[in-house]
């Protein structure tokens, strides 16, 4: 059953959240591209220069890098 705010991921036998494919690119994450990063950037790529996990902490991260 999906759970409220998992935003189409689901949680594993675990309970752990799945987080986003790292092979995801900045155009076609949901929300819009992250300002900063390149169209074809990928997740991955983002989370290493980053340092962070989540797809909202890459985007607050990306906002102070600018």
């Amino acid at each position: 059953m999906k759970q409220p705010g998992l935003d189409n991921r689901h949680r594993d036998e675990d309970g752990t959240i799945h987080k986003k494919r790292g092979d995801t690119q900045n155009q076609n994450l949901p929300g819009g591209p992250i300002p900063g990063f390149g169209p074809k950037t990928t997740l991955k790529t983002m989370r290493e220069k980053t340092g962070k996990e989540s797809e909202q902490d890459v985007r607050n991260a990306a906002k102070k890098l600018r």
